[in-house]
């Protein structure tokens, strides 16, 4: 079952409206896929046009989960400087209609599992770039969504946190949520994804398991590193 359907003709800005083109691919239940390609692909364009971020779009983007409902967890932390942490946590807990209960204890564990307790009632603009992408993630892991739109997520994390996040993830995914995660670390992608989408200059370049992917280079052994620089000098 499909919970997000991505048929995506143009995208782009102002000035640009063709960043992006031709992105078509679906997200199964409880699937981990992997939007991947080096710096200027367009995967943060396709993200953002994804969930309606963009001015100029030309196509159709459907949740299609049980709720429809999703959590974007931007590259640059989205912050608010008048707010602390928990005040963030509060606002998101607010416009999800999250009981309160529930949301103590959800917030708490997360806390705790990503070690900003102590930090809770600070200004999260005042963070490093590691902790401000932490907040995001705990926003993110807080709303338990049908479907997760996350870019860039492992840049500024240190090990102990990356290792946090990929269990939730696990976890999220047991429960049933997509997860589609943009990088530019094929060994990480490698690791986690159960498939692969793969981008270079504004354009789908192949997409599908490791395995597939392996196969359509004829090279059933190799890395996606390598198997991604197969394709880019096919394409060349």
């Amino acid at each position: 079952m499909n919970v997000l359907q991505v048929e995506i003709a143009q995208a782009g800005y102002t000035g640009k409206r063709n960043a992006v083109n031709d992105i078509n691919f679906s997200l199964k239940k409880g699937e981990l896929a992997g939007l991947i390609g080096p710096n200027g692909a367009g995967k943060s364009t396709t993200l953002k046009a994804i969930v309606g971020l963009l001015p100029q779009m030309a196509g159709k983007v459907r949740f299609i989960g049980q709720n429809r409902n999703f959590a974007y967890i931007p590259e640059q932390p989205v912050l608010y400087e008048e707010l602390t942490f928990w005040e963030h946590l509060e606002l998101v807990a607010a416009v999800y209609e999250i009981e309160r209960n529930i949301f103590l204890d959800k917030a708490e564990k997360l806390l705790h599992t990503f070690r900003l307790q102590e930090v809770k009632h600070h200004f999260p603009v005042t963070f490093s770039k590691g902790m401000q992408q932490k907040v995001m993630i705990i926003t993110g892991l807080l709303i338990g969504p049908d479907v997760y739109i996350i870019d860039e997520p492992f840049v500024g994390l240190d090990p102990r946190a990356t290792m946090e996040f990929l269990r939730f993830l696990n976890e999220e995914r047991k429960r049933g949520a997509g997860i589609l995660i943009s990088t530019h670390q094929l060994d990480m992608a490698e690791r986690i994804c159960d498939s692969i989408i793969l981008m270079n200059d504004g354009l789908l370049m192949a997409q599908g398991s490791l395995a597939e992917i392996r196969g359509k280079c004829q090279l059933p052994e190799a890395s996606l590193f390598a198997c991604f620089n197969a394709i880019l000098e096919n394409q060349a």
